[in-house]
């Protein structure tokens, strides 16, 4: 259920490459292969190499890079096609320090094509991307939505910068 949520924010008719943080077993993955995403266009960064293989074997058309996604610009350096689309993400931002975060937040945008968005979820009621503590906060929109039928509950954020 959470999976198809995340899923259903991806506009499958904005070019460029699909990039997924911490995929873990694949279910966002399989979930954004069935809402239509073509395996050519996903690009998942994952940091444990079993993860990886296991990624490798269900799903041999989708290219995996081994690597830190708090160092988004370093993991992907070279990897790219063009500007990202969209970035979903599954990592549990709440273990990480706010600096972490807020770095892969500006990474993110900086090598994203206008109008893209972070896809991101969490089990809190809160946002887990600190904007108010951002330099630029104010330059981000941020809407969340519940999950109810996800056990445990959960919400999945949309992160966009504001035009202008």
């Amino acid at each position: 259920m959470l999976a198809r949520a995340m899923a259903s924010y991806v506009d499958l008719s904005r070019e460029g490459p699909i990039v997924e943080l911490g995929p873990g077993t694949g279910p966002v993955t399989q979930a954004l292969l069935e809402h239509g995403v073509p395996a050519s266009r996903l690009l998942l960064v994952e940091y444990e190499t079993a993860f990886c293989d296991l990624l490798r074997q269900r799903f041999p058309g989708v290219e995996v890079v081994q690597g830190d996604a708090y160092s988004l610009k370093q993991t992907l350096a070279g990897k790219l096609s063009g500007p990202i689309s969209t970035i979903v993400s599954s990592l549990p931002l709440l273990n990480q320090p706010e600096s972490d975060r807020l770095r892969l937040l500006d990474q993110g945008f900086e090598m994203m094509a206008p109008g893209g968005i972070i896809i991101q979820f969490t089990y809190g009621l809160f946002s887990p991307m600190p904007l108010k503590r951002h330099p630029n906060g104010s330059a981000f929109t941020a809407v969340g939505s519940q999950v109810w039928a996800n056990i445990p509950p959960a919400r999945v954020w949309r992160y966009g910068r504001k035009a202008g």
